[in-house]
């Protein structure tokens, strides 16, 4: 049986690392998973490109939501989520952090998505903080309308 081999030259080492295409770490208001950041980081880290991690937080609209005061900032969340932050920066990646509220975070998330146009999307919640239903919710709506490559954690 014949195969055809495909020429590797230099020229698609430097396409790849120079698209300046983010690798996208998302959350859903709870911690990232360790293997998820480790895919992540390792990502971002062997093709020279920027970290992105999201967190999307459901907040319902209310008059407070309104006035800005729809989302309670927990201290360890917080500390959680800014983990991959540290490890990253002592291997010198980029990176940006990006929270957001919305009555529709599955769809907040995709819009970053489509607006990023990340090289990846790392799915990366603690599964064992968020129900089934919820998780199996986002996996199905990012398989169907997301425009990059996924790894889910």
């Amino acid at each position: 049986m014949q195969t055809l081999r495909r020429r590797v030259s230099h020229e698609d080492f430097v396409a790849v690392g120079g698209s300046g295409r983010p690798v996208l770490l998302a959350t859903l208001d709870v911690p990232y998973a360790d293997e998820a950041i480790a895919f992540a980081i390792d990502a971002a880290v062997e093709n020279g490109q920027p970290l992105l991690l999201v967190n999307v937080a459901e907040v319902l609209p209310t008059a407070y939501s309104l006035l800005g005061y729809g989302y309670v900032e927990r201290e360890d969340l917080q500390e959680a989520l800014f983990e991959p932050v540290r490890l990253a920066c002592s291997l010198a990646v980029e990176v940006e952090r990006l929270r957001i509220c919305s009555p529709h975070p599955v769809d907040a998330l995709l819009e970053v998505v489509a607006e990023r146009e990340p090289s990846l999307l790392v799915l990366g919640p603690d599964r064992t903080q968020l129900s089934r239903r919820r998780y199996g919710k986002v996996e199905r709506a990012v398989r169907e309308r997301a425009s990059c490559r996924v790894w889910w954690g």
